[in-house]
């Protein structure tokens, strides 16, 4: 068999290069980008000790679902430089916290999930704190615990809340169809794998209760809330700072606020600063993940592939507690659509109770959950009825004027799939390349090749109405420098980079007399979490306006100074003593919808793609390659381009990872997750990543349409479902594969194609040695997918 030698990846970026202003809409570099290169970037370990520094570590529970009887910390509070061990009798406010207040900051009785903080050992160093951790002893009653969304949902343990959509007749749709199926779908879990860990130093300053919070976080304002609730002080005397965080992807949200909060327990008890931050290990298993979800469903089509109808039931694994799983399931109910219209719809949600952790946020949030869902159904449907997969997705997409199973309509000036989706066939050349492809699979035994385009939509807005604000405090110096503070925070996704150069566009200044020192609650109050890729359409419409309001202040000392430096105006407008700082807010406006009454404005727009992947495919070991990847984004008038291109190449990356290589199992036995850390758990490496990925940005026809700051859209999620072309392109060489061996079932492929699932796909002879009858298999099985 011939050797597929690997070579270097390379890609190409395709954007129009002119930009009718002056900062707004160039790529210019990440404004940190030489501190993170060179490593003088702080990230909170780097932080240097603050005085008499104490550690904190955690003490997990060892079981899924226990009563917790005795908790012993004789053993460890008699160990060298141990200074206290907490249980929730030490927490002086509230126990309770989360979003819907049914999850305890430290068990008062109950465990829920392996791995869940049951006390907390506070030392002088990080190895004394994590040594007496071990000698903390713990006496559990064991109960019953539940893991998979297939278990729950056979046992009815799920959450009281339901999330529907329902748009016509189904029962008569589906009646009337020509042919119907019905079939189920499932994606797996994934790990965030932020580079930096979550961590946090609490710092007490010793009167009023009053506390610093330097926290890896996505939502300040919220580690602030639940902290002073926690610590029984008001929230004013709580400050987050937040200067960057090395990655987050939605998993600092809201599951950071719980590191956060119990570091300020340590520091209020001892009246020291205290660092919590946790090994790879310790993060993974209390941290939530990716929402595995499972579905089933029926569709009805006529004979050449076009729907007529939908119902859909889907089911997410919440893990014990709600956290955002609500919002996750509510983007997910209404991404199933994806690009297609569907027909009559009845698309049903529901969150299953388990004893894992919290499952929470994460890039996409739900969105490439729902379509996953939809999209794998469509490849039965299209082997079902001999018809390409490829016509059934473009006769079925939606046009302008559309309208949505959540009763929005899809305007002309921005519904521009079908436009990208012809683009990219023809400048791709599909149809030369589909041809190449058969004739290699007729004449290759072993290799197979696949090539899938799927198209994407993302509604941009957060699901809850008041989040979606923004607001941001703006100071001109005297010296002319500027100080920008907004309500984002800084993951290396570039959102203080995009804000700067809003700042500077507006003031007409120099991009480096602005500045970006933090974010933090004494400079923006009441933040929305950096999420829902709204973030830089609402702090920087909120930078703009307070910008605005400055520009317009200085605009007669500009005039009557013509050629005078930034300096001297401000200089000279401060000894007129006029205002130099200003406040800025920005409210989405329109937006807000009824799940009950399914009306209103759910998103205030979308975010669009369309990806085409080819991939190679070792059938006797389940290895592939993905050859070549060719994205089209519409990402509106960019606010930077080159920023906006690395989070399309990113986002994709990490999708093709939750689709292929990211695996997560737990031992059934003993509720305990096996893959943790990067020996067990595959995120892709440079290996993984396609060799050839060539990526452009679309031109829109009509650019100042949007009415987004400077016509843009967010990016930070939307292209992390075209990751899963490379899914559906290995589902398409694992075909000719099957074509090759004669196979005779339908094929079902579950998310996370791992080289086993593909190996086991491909159905020869050998594969048939390898199963083992269900009547004959005994005990529990090593592990599963959740």
């Amino acid at each position: 068999m011939e050797e597929d030698e690997r070579t270097v990846s390379h890609g190409q970026q395709a954007y129009e290069r002119v930009s009718d202003r002056a900062i707004v809409g160039h790529g210019v570099a990440h404004v940190s980008a030489l501190q993170q290169t060179t490593g003088e970037a702080r990230y909170i370990d780097d932080m240097p000790a603050v005085g008499a520094e104490l550690h904190m570590a955690l003490v997990p529970s060892a079981h899924p679902h226990a009563h917790v009887l005795k908790v012993d910390s004789a053993e460890a509070l008699a160990m060298a430089g141990v200074k206290c061990v907490l249980t929730h009798e030490d927490v002086p406010g509230s126990n309770i916290w989360n979003i819907f207040h049914d999850e305890e900051l430290l068990p008062s009785r109950t465990v829920h999930h392996v791995g869940q903080p049951v006390a907390l050992v506070v030392a002088a160093t990080q190895r004394q704190a994590q040594a007496a951790a071990q000698r903390v002893h713990i006496t559990y009653e064991v109960l019953p615990a539940v893991l998979t969304v297939r278990d729950a949902v056979a046992q009815g343990a799920l959450f009281a809340e339901e999330r529907k959509l329902v748009r016509g007749d189904v029962d008569a749709a589906l009646a009337a169809s020509d042919v119907t199926l019905s079939g189920t779908s499932y994606c797996g879990a994934q790990e965030h794998f932020y580079l930096e860990t979550m961590g946090a130093v609490a710092v007490p300053k010793g009167e009023n209760g009053e506390m610093d919070l330097y926290a890896s976080t996505q939502n300040p304002t919220e580690a602030q809330m639940v902290c002073a609730e926690a610590l029984g002080v008001p929230a004013a005397r709580i400050v987050c700072h937040v200067k960057r965080m090395g990655g987050g992807f939605g998993g600092k949200e809201s599951r950071a606020v719980l590191v956060s909060t119990l570091a300020a327990l340590g520091a209020q008890h001892t009246g020291q600063a205290v660092r919590l931050v946790l090994d790879r290990d310790v993060d993974m298993q209390m941290s939530g993940q990716r929402h595995p979800f499972y579905a089933t469903w029926t569709v009805g089509a006529t004979r050449s592939g076009e729907l007529r109808a939908l119902r859909m039931r889907l089911y997410s694994n919440g893990g014990f507690s709600h956290d955002l799983s609500m919002g996750v399931l509510e983007r997910a109910v209404s991404h199933v659509d994806n690009c297609y219209r569907l027909g009559a719809a009845d698309i049903v949600g529901r969150v299953c109770r388990t004893n894992t952790q919290s499952n929470t946020a994460f890039r996409s949030f739900g969105g490439c959950q729902g379509m996953i869902m939809t999209e794998s159904m469509l490849c039965e449907l299209a082997d079902h009825i001999n018809v390409p997969i490829e016509h059934i997705r473009r006769i079925n997409m939606y046009n302008a004027g559309d309208v949505t199973p959540f009763s929005q309509p899809l305007l002309a000036e921005d519904w521009n799939v079908p436009r990208m989706w012809d683009q990219l066939e023809r400048e791709a050349e599909v149809a030369v390349r589909r041809a190449e492809i058969d004739e290699f699979n007729r004449t290759t035994q072993f290799r197979k090749r696949g090539l899938a385009m799927v198209p994407t939509k993302f509604g941009i807005s957060f699901g809850v109405k008041h989040l979606n604000q923004g607001m941001s405090l703006v100071h001109v110096y005297m010296d002319g420098s500027v100080l920008v503070a907004h309500g984002g925070t800084e993951m290396g996704q570039g959102l203080h980079t995009k804000m700067a150069q809003i700042a500077a566009e507006t003031l007409d200044v120099p991009l480096s007399t602005i500045f970006i020192s933090e974010t933090a609650t004494n400079t923006a109050a009441n933040t929305s979490p950096t999420a829902a890729s709204a973030s830089s359409d609402l702090n920087g419409y909120a930078v703009y306006n307070a910008c605005k309001v400055l520009a317009d202040r200085l605009r007669p000392y500009r005039e009557r100074m013509h050629d005078a430096s930034f300096a001297t105006i401000a200089k000279t407008a401060y000894l007129d003593r006029v205002k130099l700082s200003e406040a800025g807010h920005y409210a989405t406006p329109d937006i807000g919808f009824s799940w009950a009454e399914n009306s209103g404005l759910l998103y205030f727009y979308f975010t669009q793609g369309v990806a085409l992947a080819e991939v190679e495919l070792d059938v006797l070991t389940g290895s592939h390659t993905t050859r070549r990847v060719d994205i089209i984004m519409d990402v509106g008038r960019s606010l930077n381009k080159a920023i906006d291109i690395g989070q399309i190449e990113g986002a994709f990356a990490q999708g093709q990872g939750w689709c292929t290589t990211e695996e997560f199992l737990y031992s059934p036995a003993t509720g305990r997750l096996l893959t943790q850390g990067p020996g067990n758990y595959k995120i892709p490496s440079a290996l993984d990543i396609p060799r050839d990925l060539r990526v452009s940005l679309m031109e829109p026809e009509q650019p100042n349409a949007l009415k987004t700051i400077f016509s843009s859209k967010g990016i930070g999620e939307p292209p992390l479902f075209l990751g899963a072309s490379v899914f559906f392109a290995l589902r398409d060489a694992v075909m000719a594969a099957r074509k090759n061996n004669d196979a005779k079932s339908p094929l079902h492929m579950e998310c996370p194609a791992t080289a086993e699932v593909l190996r086991m796909a491909c159905e020869d002879d050998i594969v048939e040695l390898t199963r083992i009858p269900h009547e004959q298999r005994q005990g529990v099985p090593f592990a599963v997918r959740i």
